[in-house]
C-alpha cells in the first residue's frame, strides 16, 4: 500500500491526508472545488510548522511530507489508490453517492474506508460494489495529536480488509482498536450520550455552560468540559450521531436533547460556526448562556 487518497477535505480530511503523508504515502485529496483542497493543504502546512517548531518533524521531513499530497476534484484520479478513505459530512445519503462514483473508478485490488462516526459500515457497503474490501476506518479530532483509530469491520468485511487496515493504522503510529458494527460503535456510543445529558442538563436549568463543564473537569478529572466537547466536535454531528443511534436501537434513552436541537436549527454549531454553547468570536471563548 502506497497511496492513499482522501475524499473530503475538511478538518478530519486534511487531517487524515496530514498523518498519511508524515508517514510516507502519497496522498490523493479532493473535495468538490479546488479552493477547499487549497485550503485544506495551507492548513496542513501551518501544522506542520507547529510540529516542526516543537522538534516533532524537522523542516525536511515537513516539506517531504508536504509534496507528497496531490490535490484535485476528478473522482477519476483515485484509479492510482490503493487505500481511498472517506471523509466527507456525516450524511448516508452523501457519502453512499461518493461510495457508487467510485465504483467502476477503483482497481480491483483497491480497499475503501469510511471515516463516519456513527453510520452503518454492512449499509454503507452496499453502495461500494466491494462489501469485503471495505470497512469503517474512524480516526478523532485533530487527527495529528489523537492517538486512536476504531476499525469497524462490516458484516462481508474479509480478515484480510480488517488485518490491512490494522497494519495501515499501526504505520500512522496509531493505537487501533476493534469495533464491532453498532450505531456509533465504541467511542461515541459512550461518549455522545454524556454530552446529550449534558445538554439536557444545561437546558432544563441543573447548571449554567460554565458550572457543567467545571463540574466534569473538576468532578470527573476529564481534561475539557462536556459542552465545550460539543462545541469542538460540532453540534451538527452531534445531533447526526444521536439521531443514528436513537433510530439504529430504537431506544428513546438516546433522544437528542431539544436544546441541541435548536441550536443546530439556529445554525450555532460550535467552534466551526464560532458560536455554540460559547461565542467565540472574540479573543476567549465567552458563555452564551
Amino acid at each position: 500500500m502506497q497511496t492513499i487518497g482522501v475524499i473530503g477535505a475538511g478538518l478530519m480530511g486534511n487531517g487524515i491526508a496530514h498523518v498519511a503523508a508524515q508517514a510516507g504515502y502519497d496522498v490523493i485529496l479532493s473535495d468538490v472545488a479546488m479552493d477547499r483542497c487549497e485550503a485544506a493543504k495551507a492548513t496542513i502546512a501551518k501544522n506542520m510548522a507547529r510540529q516542526v517548531g516543537k522538534g516533532v518533524l524537522t523542516q525536511d521531513q515537513a516539506d517531504a511530507a508536504l509534496g507528497r499530497i496531490a490535490l484535485t476534484t476528478a473522482t477519476a484520479d483515485f484509479a492510482a489508490a490503493d487505500l481511498v478513505i472517506e471523509a466527507a459530512t456525516e450524511n448516508e445519503a452523501t457519502k453512499a453517492q461518493i461510495f457508487a462514483g467510485l465504483r467502476d473508478v477503483l482497481k480491483p485490488g483497491a480497499l475503501l474506508a469510511s471515516n463516519t462516526s456513527s453510520i452503518s459500515i454492512t449499509r454503507l457497503a452496499a453502495a461500494t460494489g466491494r462489501a469485503d474490501r471495505f470497512c469503517g476506518l474512524h480516526f478523532f479530532n485533530p487527527v495529528p495529536m489523537m492517538a486512536l483509530v476504531e476499525i469497524i469491520p462490516g458484516l462481508a468485511t474479509s480478515s484480510e480488509t480488517t488485518a490491512a487496515m490494522q497494519g495501515f493504522a499501526a504505520k500512522l503510529g496509531k493505537t487501533a482498536i476493534l469495533s464491532g458494527d453498532a450505531p456509533a460503535f465504541i467511542v461515541n456510543r459512550v461518549l455522545c450520550p454524556m454530552l446529550n445529558e449534558a445538554i439536557f442538563a444545561l437546558g432544563d436549568g441543573v447548571g449554567s455552560v460554565v458550572d457543567i463543564d467545571t463540574g466534569l473537569k473538576l468532578g470527573a478529572n476529564h481534561p475539557m468540559g462536556p459542552l465545550t466537547l460539543a462545541d469542538f466536535i460540532g453540534l451538527d454531528t452531534l445531533l447526526s450521531i444521536m439521531k443514528v443511534m436513537q433510530d439504529g436501537t430504537g431506544d428513546p434513552k438516546y433522544r437528542p436533547a431539544p436544546l441541541l436541537i435548536k441550536y443546530v436549527e439556529a445554525g450555532w454549531l460550535g467552534r466551526k460556526s464560532r458560536r455554540g454553547f460559547y461565542d467565540y468570536t472574540g479573543a476567549e471563548p465567552v458563555p452564551t448562556r
